[in-house]
């Protein structure tokens, strides 16, 4: 095996802009090699299931990134938020948040996540994982407060369960990392399944 085979056997690609996905990997010793955010449409097909567009759009990005790097392991991923097959996308605006937050309020909703992992040998899979979630009755003060501390940009649903957005949350039933971006046991199984050296990592 040659030196440069030896070196590129196991480096990761993490094809995400997200912060949230980086700690989450950081979190289970897993250090990517390199942070390359995959830019695409992520608008919804026509009768698409949330299911359906997180897998797709995890699948895009990986797929975007597969090229430059074909000895690396490519993790990419997508989370969507539906209520029933209502998808809320990231909120465009500080009134389409406060629109989002009033469809979720006292409700339960599904956090999909689609994790695409394509491995050196050119294999490519892609799984999704659906965590429920339900929110406390908001009133508009609940509503004005989180307005105010811009927590919602940027998410999926217009808000974040590791921030502010936890006091609204009444139950949880699924993964809780899922929620925030990656789901962490689905995902290391899935690297390790693929020949990714979990094992050995030093923390």
């Amino acid at each position: 095996m040659s030196e440069k085979a030896h070196v590129t056997k196991h480096m990761l690609v993490l094809a995400s802009a997200s912060p949230r996905r980086l700690e989450l990997l950081k979190q289970v010793g897993i250090i990517p090699d390199h942070i390359i955010p995959s830019d695409i449409d992520e608008t919804p097909l026509k009768k698409e299931s949330p299911r359906q567009l997180a897998a797709r759009l995890a699948a895009l990005k990986a797929q975007k990134i597969a090229p430059q790097y074909k000895e690396y392991y490519i993790l990419a991923s997508d989370t969507v938020v539906a209520c029933g097959n209502r998808i809320l996308e990231k909120a465009s605006n500080i009134d389409e948040a406060r629109k989002f937050l009033g469809i979720l309020s006292g409700r339960r909703h599904g956090v999909y996540t689609g994790i695409c992992l394509i491995s050196p040998d050119g294999k490519c899979t892609t799984k999704v994982v659906k965590t429920v979630v339900k929110f406390k009755n908001l009133d508009p003060e609940d509503i004005d407060f989180y307005m105010r501390h811009d927590e919602w940009k940027g998410k999926a649903g217009a808000y974040a369960i590791q921030g502010l957005g936890a006091r609204f949350i009444r139950a949880i039933n699924g993964s809780y990392s899922n929620v925030v971006g990656l789901p962490l046991f689905e995902t290391v199984n899935l690297l390790n399944g693929r020949g990714y050296p979990i094992s050995d990592l030093k923390i």
